[in-house]
């Protein structure tokens, strides 16, 4: 697999993407109960092999939603539940977009730019220095093309084995 670090280095960079839905909201979720993030988690990442959050506790879970560096955010269409990320400040005073993805049936319809875009403004509404996440080629084929699309910058590649089940 290969993974690619992307940053946006300043707000100039951001190239936004238009809300495609007048239904379309993005919302930051407090209080997150376990079994919505578990629900979003498994649902978002499947396919994608996101498996490492699965085997988390309970009390992983609460711990992490309750890091006052941590916040995550639900994007709806028509009320629905559509999307999600979750947003981390770091102490070098950068923000990254740790979790970013869409349910399956949401795919196709340029929510994941419009979500990007938020993702980035609210980022940057958090006092973020710079922005910046890492994709790999297990994620959506179009993952990669929207961060750039979007005006990220790669910064570092790293090629690396792993073990997935069947």
């Amino acid at each position: 697999m290969t993974r690619t670090h992307v940053e946006l280095p300043d707000r100039r960079s951001l190239r936004p993407a238009p809300r495609p839905d007048p239904r379309a909201r993005v919302e930051r979720v407090e209080d997150c109960p376990v079994s919505f993030f578990r629900y979003l988690y498994a649902e978002v990442g499947r396919g994608y092999f996101w498996l490492e959050r699965l085997r988390w506790t309970e009390e992983q879970i609460r711990a992490r939603l309750s890091d006052a560096a941590v916040s995550l955010f639900l994007l709806t269409v028509a009320g629905a539940p559509a999307g999600y990320f979750e947003l981390e400040m770091h102490h070098d005073g950068s923000v990254e977009v740790v979790y970013f993805g869409l349910l399956a049936e949401f795919h196709g319809r340029g929510l994941g730019k419009y979500m990007l875009t938020e993702a980035v403004e609210t980022a940057w509404a958090l006092g973020a220095s710079r922005v910046w996440l890492h994709t790999c080629t297990l994620d959506h084929p179009g993952a990669l093309a929207n961060y750039l699309g979007r005006g990220f910058r790669p910064f570092g590649t790293e090629t690396y084995e792993a073990n997935l089940p069947d």
